[in-house]
């Protein structure tokens, strides 16, 4: 077969991508296609997964511990959209410590909505990948999701609330007592965060003590996951067992 000539190329070129279209490498944009939704069931990967699922099920309050990557925060999240969808219950509150996580970012601008954007990024991502875009923007506008640092919860009662504490190794014992202090009627908080990963100054972190002695009790479930549950690379779990 011979070289195709330069009109050739140009048409494929433009069969691959055409002018009267807004091309993404990931798929449709918001703009010009159709938006990506929830449509997808979680499934644990795991038994220690699992048991977070049948926890958040069945208690209204729970503590997942563990190492990075194995699914705390996304399983708490899709839980909370699965709440959301069934009509059990009226918003969801996800909130997380602003802490710097070793690095220092100096002055950021603009509003503090805009100064706080990198710290709940996270959380936003998460979130977006059970819920189109358009629905989580005209959800966090009327109130029915509300992304917000810790310090945000202080003096509030969340009653009819799907509430999920992210990183909570961040925040210490009298953080995560006031946090824990917001449950109301009808609503379920998860807490997650890995003791071990803490960017606080050694022995300020409270989530390790207060797991501890929330494991006592018959109505919290403490669910901790291992290495073995991480979801991510397989090189992550490898790293997390020698560093």
């Amino acid at each position: 077969m011979g070289k195709k000539t330069r009109r050739q190329k140009q048409a494929t070129v433009h069969t691959l991508y055409p002018e009267d279209e807004i091309w993404h490498p990931l798929g449709p944009s918001e703009q010009g296609g159709r938006e990506q939704r929830y449509l997808k069931t979680i499934k644990p990967r795991s038994d220690n997964q699992k048991a977070l699922i049948d926890a958040i099920d069945a208690k209204s309050l729970v503590m997942a511990l563990g190492p990075a990557g194995t699914g705390k925060t996304y399983l708490a999240i899709a839980k909370a959209v699965e709440a959301m969808e069934k009509g059990t219950i009226g918003r969801i509150v996800l909130t997380r410590p602003a802490v710097e996580a070793g690095e220092t970012l100096g002055f950021l601008p603009g509003e503090m909505e805009e100064k706080l954007a990198p710290y709940l990024r996270p959380l936003f991502d998460a979130l977006a990948d059970r819920m189109g875009n358009s629905s989580i923007k005209k959800m966090m506008k009327d109130g029915t999701i509300e992304i917000a640092p810790v310090g945000f919860m202080r003096g509030r009662t969340l009653n009819n609330a799907f509430v999920v504490i992210d990183e909570a190794q961040n925040c210490t014992y009298g953080q995560i007592k006031m946090l824990l202090t917001r449950l109301g009627w009808h609503s379920t908080m998860v807490v997650t965060g890995d003791p071990d990963q803490t960017d606080l100054l050694p022995g300020m972190s409270g989530l390790d003590d207060i797991a501890n002695r929330l494991d006592a009790l018959d109505d919290i479930e403490v669910v901790r996951l291992k290495d073995a549950d991480v979801v991510r690379h397989p090189l992550v779990a490898s790293m997390l067992s020698v560093i």
